[in-house]
Formats: C-alpha cells, sequence, structure tokens
C-alpha cells in the first residue's frame, strides 16, 4: 500500500501544532495541545490500520478481513484522551478560580536557584543549602 503524502503532512502538522500548544504556559493552551496530539494518534493509529476490508465472519476465510487492532488501539486512545481533558480543565477551572489566571508561574525556589552564585567546584544548589536557607 503506498504511502498517502497528504495524510503524512497533515500528521506532521497536527502534532507540530499540539507540541507547540504543550510547551506554552496557559492551561487553555496546553489542554489544546493535549487534544490535538490525542487527534493526531487517533489518526496516525486509523492510517496505519490500512485500507478497509471485509468484516470478519464465523466460519469463513480471513483472506482479506480487516485487523481490528488499530481500531481497538484508537478507541483506547480516544478514551484516555478524554480522561486527561477532563482532568487538564479540572485543574484549569481550579487554576482560574484559586489565581484568577491560567497561567503557571514559576517556582519561587527555581528563580532562587537561578540567582544563586556559583563558584567552580560548588553548584548553586550545594551554596545555598551551607548558607542555612531550607
Amino acid at each position: 500500500m503506498p504511502i498517502n503524502i497528504t495524510l503524512v503532512v497533515v500528521l506532521a502538522v497536527i502534532y507540530a501544532a499540539g507540541f507547540y500548544l504543550l510547551m506554552q504556559r496557559s492551561l487553555m493552551r496546553v489542554l489544546l495541545g493535549i487534544v490535538l496530539v490525542g487527534h493526531g494518534a487517533n489518526l496516525f493509529l486509523q492510517a496505519a490500520g490500512g485500507p478497509a476490508g471485509e468484516p470478519a465472519k464465523v466460519g469463513k476465510a480471513l483472506g482479506a478481513a480487516s485487523d481490528p487492532l488499530p481500531q481497538a488501539m484508537a478507541l483506547t486512545a480516544i478514551v484516555i484522551t478524554f480522561a486527561v481533558t477532563v482532568l487538564l480543565l479540572a485543574l484549569a477551572y481550579r487554576s482560574s478560580v484559586l489565581l484568577k489566571d491560567d497561567e503557571v508561574q514559576d517556582d519561587v525556589e527555581d528563580r532562587r536557584l537561578r540567582r544563586a552564585p556559583e563558584t567552580e567546584d560548588e553548584p548553586a544548589s550545594v551554596i545555598s543549602l551551607r548558607e542555612g536557607e531550607p
């Protein structure tokens, strides 16, 4: 079976857009990225299944029957994507209620370690621990 170049380009664009959105700081953009990557996975699994064949029948030869495994994997991917989407929606809602913003902020400890001076033989995390800060 020849590879459909249009399908490959569409999959590449969907995955690229999804991964770009996953790298953003806004939880809603991360949610949209997860949804796009999930849809890309479903499309990839359906494309990997090949062309449609005859349904499997009891008592008949399975010469040209279609493979049910990619369809089962796509259904599983749909359920997993739906569950992750609901979880991220709940997190985004909770974040917007508590913080009035859905943007993920830098951790205070990460910012402090980034500003700590380093020497040649000790990294910043060791210096900050020796200064008595928890």
